[in-house]
């Protein structure tokens, strides 16, 4: 076996072993944990980071020296992080979190250790992907739901004033001819702003070549969530005034029509992206009917 091969099937042995350490509180996190759904796309996150890679290989890992010493410091942080998680009793999302944490630090480690700084930088975007991984704390979720919801009313605000509704707002809760309508938190599309921010992530990995146009495109997700959710809840209430009432109350549009809506941001994060890649066609094309 050659020394490459060596260091290959060792990379691949510190990612099944950290992989293992980290999927016992991961699972139990989307299984048991309080609000799962803001953890849905972790399982995802390792998937897409190891294409990344293998796709990167070639030119990142193959031929590189190693670091030992660096990697060594780097994995031992991680294993620091294995070992206060084993020795503290910690609530369930922050053991996610530190096994979490700890077991990307060793992937990181002993790769920078065989490959070397170089290589690493070489294959830095899938191992800042897997960031993705670790579960942020719950109140931090919550302060961002409760943003998304603020925000989602006001955007809708303007959408019913846009389309002559008349109405009283009070907080989140609009009172409209027939029937109320309240931004919950079920509104806020937490799920949808993470797939959202995922794909953004990875769209201006592929196309943009600007740090600040990647900033741009990833910061774009708020404004679209929140849109969409407004662009949504006008919508039920539209069609349920006007055409069926079962719309609002429980049928499928309500239920299951978030997928819908969703497409809309991905077409609007889309135009972003283009308008990012392509700013002097966008101005062009812009600019010739105001001539």
């Amino acid at each position: 076996m050659t020394i490459k091969t060596k260091k290959f099937v060792l990379f691949l042995c510190s990612v099944a072993i950290t992989a293992g350490l980290a999927f016992e509180p991961l699972y139990r996190l989307m299984k048991e944990g309080l609000h799962r759904e803001y953890y849905s796309h972790v399982p995802l996150m390792p998937i897409i980071s190891g294409l990344i890679l293998i796709r990167r290989w070639r030119r990142s890992a193959e031929g590189g020296a190693g670091s030992p010493l660096a990697g060594i410091a780097v994995a031992g942080l991680g294993a620091a992080f294995i070992v206060m998680d084993l020795v503290f009793s910690l609530d369930l999302i922050t053991h996610a979190e530190i096994r979490t944490c700890g077991s990307i630090l060793i992937v990181v480690g002993t790769f920078l250790g065989f490959y070397g700084a170089a290589s690493l930088r070489k294959a830095l975007f899938p191992f800042l992907f897997l960031v993705f991984m670790i579960p942020l704390p719950l109140a931090w979720m919550e302060h961002f739901v409760s943003a998304l919801v603020a925000a989602s009313a006001v955007f809708s605000n303007m959408l019913f004033a846009a389309f002559g509704v008349p109405f009283v707002q009070e907080g989140s809760l609009f009172r409209l001819p027939d029937f109320d309508i309240i931004v919950a938190e079920a509104c806020s599309g937490i799920r949808s702003s993470l797939a959202l921010l995922i794909t953004s992530v990875l769209a201006a990995q592929l196309f943009l070549n600007r740090p600040w146009k990647k900033a741009v495109l990833a910061l774009a997700v708020f404004p679209v969530t929140v849109f969409k959710n407004a662009v949504r809840i006008v919508t039920l209430y539209l069609l349920s005034y006007f055409i069926d009432m079962r719309i609002i109350q429980g049928g499928f549009l309500h239920r299951s029509g978030g997928f819908i809506f969703f497409g809309l941001g991905l077409v609007m994060m889309g135009f972003m992206l283009w308008l990012l890649k392509n700013p002097k066609e966008a101005w062009e094309k812009v600019s010739i009917p105001l001539r």
